[in-house]
């Protein structure tokens, strides 16, 4: 039996615990963030787990777990911060000729001109998204140039406590009326994907944002053979194995919106045949005691 230590919450931890312990693999949660931790005596031992899921989302809290838990991730620091950094996802998805939506990357700070001058290459609305944030906190969309530069006066703010590492921000084209997916890829191979759409009662009150934390609802899909393709070259690109690829689809364009190196697990129904199979295959592969 492998013993897998689990940082995600509760959710992923409750749907993979019965499908990966049926296939010899033991689930643990194992939070390292909304806690206090001994540094003289440790909550974990070096010696309980055989190998990490992946890579906690708090960098800093996640150092302080690895230190103590010495695992292999199946997703491991670099591949999380990688893709935590959406400006360098779409440059190098740019630079390797895959679609992603026009975008400019700004590190602040920068004068109102500036600004003003990147909200007028672009037909408005513009979509303004924090570069390291998640689940779409932050990501606010501008009409016109002064709710834009008010947006990124607000940024500035928050970026003007020195502490902050990242002080960057995204503008990007608003594609409307897209429809958006989220396509899970492991070890380069696609194994499942789900379309993420408001309820029309959310819509008609003027929300935009397909994230499932904001409430959308998240229905397994088919996917054609151009989206799956689409998916499995971008983990490829990132080199990262398990990835969650985030495809948004309008007027014949399909472009590559964000990834996610620590995706959210969703019900088996949502998934290829055989996915545990491979997710515990993989695990088993990466652990040390193997």
């Amino acid at each position: 039996m492998i013993d897998l230590a689990v940082a995600n919450d509760t959710e992923t931890f409750q749907r993979m615990r019965d499908p990966l312990a049926e296939r010899g693999v033991q689930v643990h949660h194992v939070p390292a963030s909304e806690r206090i931790v001994d540094l003289a005596e440790p909550p974990w031992d070096p010696d309980e787990y055989d190998a990490g899921y992946v890579y906690p989302g708090r960098i800093m809290e996640g150092g302080v777990a690895d230190a103590f838990l010495e695992v292999p991730w199946l997703n491991d620091h670099e591949a999380v911060l990688t893709s935590r950094n959406k400006a360098e996802v779409i440059a190098r998805l740019e630079r390797a000729g895959l679609p992603v939506p026009r975008s400019v990357y700004v590190s602040n700070d920068v004068s109102e001109a500036t600004l003003t001058d990147v909200f007028e290459r672009f037909e408005p609305p513009v979509v303004v998204k924090p570069n390291s944030t998640t689940r779409g906190t932050g990501v606010a969309k501008a009409h016109d140039v002064d709710s834009f530069l008010g947006i990124c006066d607000y940024l500035s703010l928050v970026h003007d406590y020195k502490a902050t590492g990242d002080r960057s921000f995204l503008v990007q084209e608003y594609l409307p009326d897209a429809v958006d997916y989220r396509v899970m890829v492991l070890e380069g191979e696609y194994v499942g994907a789900v379309e993420r759409r408001l309820p029309e009662a959310a819509v008609s009150d003027g929300q935009w944002k397909h994230n499932v934390h904001r409430g959308a609802e998240a229905t397994g899909v088919s996917l054609p053979d151009q989206h799956r393709e689409l998916a499995e070259t971008v983990a490829d690109e990132l080199e990262i194995p398990f990835l969650g690829v985030d495809l948004l689809e309008t007027e014949g364009r399909l472009v590559v919106n964000e990834t996610n190196a620590r995706p959210t697990i969703d019900e088996e129904t949502k998934y290829e045949s055989g996915f545990y199979d491979r997710l515990a295959a993989t695990i088993r592969s990466r652990s040390s005691s193997t």
